[in-house]
């Protein structure tokens, strides 16, 4: 997805499950940009980029085993590309399950496999116009 994640998508995408009346709970998680301080200047965004094969090849390998170990009726997941603006929501993961458990999980294991192995690189943009590659924690 390019830029940031628009609130209206993600209202759109819990609006779709309405319908979807086995389903018993959904947990979601959204990234928000921060605007960290660092040595007196404040991130304005992050420039994200990605090798598009290989991080769409590992995120369908992320999912494939994400949906073996739960027991998920959905998993969506949707990482931005691009700038991004602090205050911007730039990953949104939708776990889906007929219970919570499943769904908690399953949301929390997908965000750290997409920290650890994901192959996107965050830049981070200082209001100076310096940058800095990002390290995730």
């Amino acid at each position: 997805m390019e830029g940031a994640i628009a609130a209206a998508f993600v209202g759109d995408q819990i609006e779709k499950h309405r319908s979807k009346t086995g389903i018993g709970a959904h947990s979601i998680f959204l990234g928000q940009v921060r605007a960290d301080a660092v040595d007196g200047n404040r991130v304005t965004a992050i420039q994200y980029t990605a090798y598009r094969e290989m991080a769409l090849q590992k995120m369908h390998d992320i999912r494939e085993s994400i949906f073996s170990k739960f027991d998920l009726a959905c998993l969506h997941v949707y990482h931005s590309l691009g700038e991004v603006p602090a205050g911007g929501i730039s990953l949104f993961v939708f776990s889906s399950s007929v219970h919570r458990a499943a769904a908690f999980a399953a949301c929390e294991e997908v965000v750290e496999r997409i920290k650890n192995e994901l192959p996107v690189w965050g830049k981070e943009i200082f209001e100076n116009e310096t940058h800095r590659w990002k390290v995730n924690k």
